[in-house]
């Protein structure tokens, strides 16, 4: 791809965002996408996070992949092209390079400018491995270039529970998406558990949560040109049971009015946006999504209490 051409869709791309947003915040329930968490201050934040003693999901998910790794490759196979989808810094996909044996890294992410430096010093690490790391929102579509296309054996991988993202229709969608590409699945689910744990991860102690989903809000000031002050909100978590879903809010502190071109709109106190959904799922309710979308052969790994879930499928 010529420079020009980059450009062109970097125009394009940013276009589709300021509307996206645009239409967002103007809808009754206003809105902004979790895409949107993931700047490069954002992609720093959600690292601290994964840090948190009460945010269980990456240490235990980290745990399944070490407990089970001979199981996995010998599940997988070896010699594939490792697609990594929103692989933020690489270091989950760089875990298995050891048991996987990849014949070349695909690692595909929002953030560009973090997916660049993760992989100048991965490809430092692993002179070996062909890497070919991709800025995109794979979110809406998944464009894979000729040269992956036509490789033959082709793994996505999808760990962090970052399906829960998705309402369960979505979800069943962006498998159908991934399906169409003929390639299997490795993928990390987060299961049902009690309030209190849910809750903690998301609302833990030091606030660090709470500054990634405040964040989001200098993230649309940049693309659209909004006026947002952070000062004027704050971090909401709640779980939502009959959705089997954790939600994140931003909740405006005072009446607040936020302009930005073509629009604007003005909260009352206490009104908030809806910033992120995070969907629970059983190992049934899992694999009947995976059943729906085109993939079998369904093989789960659990950690020894069951709080998290990874999932092996392949098309059928």
């Amino acid at each position: 791809m010529t420079q020009p051409d980059r450009a062109a869709r970097f125009a394009t791309e940013n276009t589709a965002a300021r509307a996206e947003l645009a239409a967002g915040l103007a809808r009754p329930q206003a809105m902004i996408s979790p895409k949107f968490f993931y700047d490069p201050l954002g992609s720093k934040l959600f690292e601290a996070i994964c840090q948190l003693d009460e945010y269980y999901l990456t240490r235990i998910e980290a745990g399944i992949f070490a407990a089970h790794a001979a199981e996995i490759a010998q599940t997988v196979g070896q010699g594939c092209t490792l697609i990594d989808l929103g692989a933020g810094n690489c270091e989950k996909a760089a875990g298995l390079f050891g048991v996987l044996q990849p014949a070349s890294y695909v690692p595909i992410d929002i953030s560009v400018a973090f997916l660049q430096g993760a992989v100048e010093n991965l490809r430092q690490k692993h002179p070996g491995i062909a890497m070919h790391p991709l800025g995109m929102d794979f979110s809406e579509a998944l464009i894979l270039p000729d040269s992956v296309r036509r490789r033959g054996k082709k793994l996505f991988f999808y760990p962090g529970s970052s399906l829960g993202n998705f309402s369960p229709l979505a979800a069943a969608q962006f498998l159908q998406r991934l399906r169409a590409h003929e390639a299997a699945l490795l993928i990390g689910i987060d299961t049902t558990k009690s309030e209190d744990i849910l809750q903690a991860a998301y609302d833990d102690a030091l606030g660090v949560t709470a500054a990634f989903n405040l964040n989001v809000l200098r993230h649309v000031n940049r693309i659209l040109a909004s006026d947002f002050n952070v000062a004027d909100w704050s971090h909401v978590a709640l779980f939502n049971a009959a959705q089997s879903r954790v939600e994140m809010h931003l909740q405006a502190r005072r009446e607040t009015p936020v302009s930005w071109p073509g629009g604007g709109r003005r909260f009352a106190a206490g009104e908030r946006i809806h910033t992120e959904n995070s969907y629970k799922y059983s190992p049934a309710a899992m694999r009947e999504l995976l059943r729906e979308a085109g993939f079998g052969e369904v093989t789960n790994w659990r950690d020894a209490g069951g709080q998290f879930l990874v999932c092996h499928a392949r098309p059928v």
